[in-house]
């Protein structure tokens, strides 16, 4: 008989195609995905650790649950719930003693033994033993090797397709090192395949991931020979019939010459590039452990620029991190202003158990965190703004992918991941057509097709 699969998805990029890959596993295992979790035979949180906020939404979802898995139980039916991902790998054992009705917590190298657990599950509940499992290690084998190929695309015209994980920076402020693992590099080989698929079942926009993606160190076509991701990149991009080629998150330290040429060099590879900087000033990017400076940010940003004189970016901002003084803030707003970067993200800095920045002393009173995250945002919302405004009355291409709210209403995204919706009384989902634009919103553009 078919099983219900629901999967509920926190965070970033990663964890969406974390999920993929649980659900495509599961399938053939006869789960059937289920759109709410209410009659599901197993429900899974896929989670996230990078902010507090995200860990203590999981569990409030963990208390809406507890309803649906009661009265599965009470019809002498099996629920079994599970929580995934980063914060599953930090908190396996308090989210157990927590949640008492949570079956399974498993971390993200693991769900490739997802069908061994659950059947280990079932045995424990027919031999009337408590259903309770934790599997947190970091396998020595990846969890590459035994997934079967990907049989179903949700994601329609634009995918998403892991090349490294794990991370070897060890930022002062970051859980990542401690839940994903150290940095592991897939082959270039399993990669090629994987996107033939994809591409093969109709996607057309690729975007690689990695905690720090351009850490990319994968075997070659021998064992002796290695690639970087500008080499990655090149070869992906030869591949026939894909239109658009991305890749987030990348870090400053990894930029290389080969990389700044591969945006020189790849015409589908889009101008729009994530380079988290996290402060403008150098005393905290210190403290923060980035292993860089802030002029070395700017030379990176004025060498793509070079390469590609179209490119746009984004950046991630940490705002109130321990010891953060009035003039290591403006130091922060001085280098925004020197980059003008299209959209950005800012976040106050939150305590994550574990990190060394948790220790520090001189913590920041959340009420100056709230006021200098206020002033920031205010910023870089001009900038976003400014170089939106910069695209009215002009054309760009537009990667359509979802509908909209109104009745003929298409959405799409621009190079620059603009969110860009027209009327069309064609569908014109999965296609790439041009777009004048004729008006922004606070958070999209506006267009019609020609």
């Amino acid at each position: 008989m078919t099983q219900k699969l629901y999967i509920k998805t926190y965070g970033c990029q990663m964890n969406t195609y974390d999920s993929e890959q649980i659900s495509n596993l599961l399938s053939f295992h006869g789960y059937a995905l289920s759109e709410t979790p209410e009659d599901a035979d197993v429900v899974i949180l896929n989670t996230c650790h990078i902010r507090e906020k995200a860990t203590e939404k999981v569990y409030s979802d963990l208390g809406r649950l507890k309803p649906f898995k009661q009265r599965k139980e009470a019809k002498l039916e099996k629920m079994i719930l599970a929580v995934a991902g980063c914060t599953a790998q930090a908190e396996g054992a308090e989210i157990m003693r927590r949640i008492p009705y949570v079956d399974l917590v498993l971390g993200p190298q693991t769900y490739h033994r997802l069908p061994e657990m659950l059947a280990q599950l079932r045995r424990k509940s027919s031999h009337r033993q408590k259903r309770r499992l934790v599997e947190t290690d970091f396998p020595i084998e990846s969890k590459f090797d035994f997934l079967p190929e990907q049989q179903t695309i949700s994601q329609g015209s634009s995918a998403f397709l892991t090349i490294q994980e794990g991370c070897d920076k060890f930022c002062t402020f970051c859980c990542v090192p401690y839940t994903r693992g150290a940095e592991f590099s897939r082959p270039s080989s399993a990669i090629l395949q994987e996107a033939r698929t994809l591409i093969s079942k109709g996607v057309q926009e690729i975007t690689l991931l990695g905690q720090n993606v351009n850490a990319y160190h994968g075997k070659g076509r021998s064992d002796t020979e290695e690639w970087g991701l500008g080499r990655l990149l090149l070869e992906i991009a030869e591949i026939p019939n894909l239109k658009r080629l991305r890749y987030t998150t990348s870090h400053p330290r990894d930029v290389d010459e080969e990389l700044i040429l591969a945006h020189k060099n790849i015409p589908i590879l889009m101008p729009f590039l994530h380079l988290p900087v996290q402060s403008g000033s150098d005393v905290i990017l210190k403290a923060m452990n980035r292993g860089h400076t802030s002029d070395f940010y700017r030379k990176i940003i004025d060498d793509l620029r070079k390469a590609r004189p179209e490119i746009a970016f984004s950046s991630d901002f940490i705002v109130g991190f321990p010891g953060e003084t009035n003039e290591d803030f403006a130091q922060t707003l001085k280098l925004i202003n020197d980059v003008d970067f299209a959209q950005a993200f800012s976040f106050s800095y939150s305590i994550r158990p574990g990190t060394p920045a948790g220790s520090m002393s001189s913590q920041i009173s959340q009420h100056e965190k709230d006021e200098r995250l206020q002033t920031l945002q205010h910023l870089v919302r001009e900038q976003q703004i400014r170089f939106n405004t910069l695209w009215v009355n002009k054309t760009t291409s537009v990667l359509f992918d979802r509908l909209g709210r109104h009745d003929n209403q298409y959405i799409g995204r621009s190079p620059y991941l603009q969110p860009i919706h027209v009327k069309s009384p064609e569908n014109v989902l999965g296609k790439i057509l041009p777009v004048k634009i004729n008006s922004i919103f606070p958070n999209s553009l506006e267009g019609h097709l020609l």
